[in-house]
């Protein structure tokens, strides 16, 4: 069959999804020549990543588009509609925070981070190293800037303008000549020209000193230091200020390492590295990646430098900014320093890398093959916690290719309170399945159950009731209460399992995750309900009163911490009272137990 639509394929730019035995799409690719680039996967020997795909390919179809630039902007789209498996590998989900200096007519600073909701983006100053990073040089501005604080104006002023950080804007007119200068002054900063800033910390040093106030002048004098040695970092042969970004790349034995740096006002403000297994050729996945770069919270600088492999005129087009290539010069250097950094980056955690594959994707792949299933890219745990029949819950966690995918972890409170595992595991996983198949969910390819024959069985019974074809398999320890096989098939059969092995450490690494996750949940539960039962017993304290704790405080260690001030925020005096000696007579008692 695909042999056939081979022959079909045009010698026209579009885009390509790749295809499963279950009509999955687990890749998206873009091709200048759709025949060239389609026919390459089936023709010679394969290896990495390009060889497993290729192993899971049946079927592909095409869409042929009239320019690679529109080729590129379907590609992102259809990555976005399908969130293919292979194209996870060139997702990156690092985002940095921004600083905006808002549009009001009285400014404030703030801390951005998702930039798709902002509408306009003239003001804001970044990408920042880290959140750290950027609310100390927020609250450095702010100490030195009386700029607004609160979001919403008061009536009256606040702490702020008593410790002269605020003009107090709410009840003082200000000419807009002074704000403005503000601005200009906190503008120029965020640009990187730091000299206005330091020359006014060193007029006012001076003048506090003069003062005699030495402990005013030390704190000046850590702001200056602040500064220099934290946000004055490298500058480059460079003699305009332009924002521009920088990448560069290496490649070893399958491998893609990038780097980029981030050139703000003449220095270099950060840089992110980036390595993952190669799909297609380095071109190609490059170029996707730089692509895919700016989708998620980043602003586009006024110029981007890529590597002189990259189809720059492509990247610009789609990206509608300036996109150099450089042949000599400055630039160029600049590129064969990002470059050279990503070969470092690729050294030195090569070694890792390697050891890390074989702890997930290979011992997955090694699992896939014991139980002779044709693919495991998704494998789904139960485990169930309870107190003596009480507080009775049970946890799901997933991991997809080998690693743990927390977004899609589930909690079960359940619903009897009774000392029943089979009666505990039956009722998760009719709910689990039953809304898989109701809502049309992600299906797994195995699941497993941290338990015995019994508790298998019963996870059978269910899959089979909701006529679902999934593999159940359970977990068997030894007498030291440590997994040594796997219960699998139909009669079940005992599969030893090295305890040497990847697959051992794999197979452990997820029963922990699945029996943490799950007795978290239940101390949660438990400390709800501790909660619930000591508000039952304070008078004055009804159902609405008591919603609005439980919503608020959740536990009741979270309620002890609070004064008998803060109580009667709350609730009144009286009842607050009541409720603040009954929580510190517990304390007192527990503590002479």
């Amino acid at each position: 069959m695909i042999q056939e639509k081979l022959k079909l394929l045009p010698d026209k730019p579009g885009c390509y999804l790749m295809k499963n035995k279950d009509g999955v799409i687990i890749y998206v690719g873009k091709a200048k020549n759709l025949k060239n680039r389609v026919t390459s996967y089936f023709r010679g020997e394969k290896f990495g990543k390009t060889k497993r795909l290729v192993s899971e390919i049946v079927d592909f179809e095409y869409v042929v588009v009239a320019s690679e630039t529109e080729s590129l902007i379907l590609e992102i789209n259809l990555i976005k509609k399908y969130d293919p498996k292979y194209n996870i590998l060139l997702r990156d989900d690092k985002s940095y925070p921004y600083i905006e200096l808002t549009n009001d007519a009285v400014p404030r600073l703030s801390i951005v981070r998702n930039l798709n909701k902002k509408k306009n983006k003239t003001n804001l100053y970044g990408p920042f190293p880290n959140v750290t990073a950027a609310r100390n040089t927020v609250n450095l501005l702010n100490r030195m800037y009386p700029l607004r604080k609160c979001k919403t104006m008061d009536k009256k002023p606040c702490l702020y303008y008593h410790i002269h950080e605020c003009l107090g804007y709410c009840t003082h007119t200000i000419s807009k000549e002074q704000i403005d200068t503000m601005k200009e002054e906190i503008k120029e900063f965020l640009k990187g020209n730091h000299d206005i800033l330091t020359h006014k910390i060193k007029m006012e040093m001076q003048k506090e000193a003069e003062k005699l106030n030495f402990e005013r002048a030390k704190e000046l004098k850590d702001l200056l230091d602040y500064i220099e040695v934290t946000l004055t970092k490298q500058k480059v042969e460079i003699k305009d200020t332009i924002d521009r970004d920088i990448f560069g790349y290496a490649t070893y034995k399958g491998l893609l390492s990038v780097q980029v740096f981030f050139i703000r006002g003449g220095k270099i403000i950060e840089r992110h590295g980036k390595i993952f297994p190669l799909v297609e050729d380095v071109k190609e996945d490059l170029e996707s990646y730089i692509a895919h770069f700016y989708q998620k919270n980043f602003l586009l600088p006024k110029e981007i430098l890529v590597p002189t492999l990259v189809d720059a005129s492509l990247l610009e087009s789609f990206f509608s900014t300036h996109v150099l290539a450089p042949q000599k010069g400055v630039k160029k250097s600049l590129v064969e320093m990002a470059c050279e950094n990503a070969k470092i980056a690729l050294d030195n955690n090569f070694e890792l890398i390697q050891r890390n594959e074989e702890r997930t994707v290979l011992a997955n792949d090694a699992l896939k093959n014991i139980l002779h299933l044709e693919k495991l890219d998704r494998i789904e745990l139960f485990d169930n916690s309870n107190l003596f029949g009480t507080f009775n819950v049970s946890g799901m966690v997933v991991f997809e290719n080998g690693v743990p995918n927390k977004n899609e972890y589930r909690k079960f409170k359940i619903t009897n309170d009774v000392n029943d595992d089979y009666g505990t595991m039956k009722e998760a996983t009719y709910r689990r399945y039953f809304r898989v198949l109701r809502d049309n969910l992600k299906r797994p390819d195995l699941i497993i159950v941290d338990g015995g024959i019994g508790q298998m069985h019963v996870v059978r019974s269910v899959v089979e009731s909701l006529n679902l074809p999934i593999m159940v398999v359970g977990l068997k320890k030894d007498d030291h209460h440590s997994t040594d096989a796997l219960l699998a098939f139909d009669p079940i059969v005992e599969i030893p399992i090295d305890k040497k092995s990847n697959l051992f450490y794999y197979l452990e690494r997820m029963q922990d995750e699945v029996h943490n996750f799950t007795i978290s949940y239940h101390k949660q539960i438990r400390s709800k309900g501790s909660l619930e039962s000591v508000l039952d017993g304070i008078e004055g304290i009804g159902e609405k009163r008591k919603e609005t704790l439980l919503k608020k405080y959740k536990t009741i260690n979270k309620l002890k911490e609070l004064s008998l001030e803060e109580l009667e925020e709350i609730i009144p005096p009286r009842i607050a009272l009541n409720l603040y000696n009954y929580l510190q007579s517990e304390t007192n008692n527990k503590k002479e137990d």
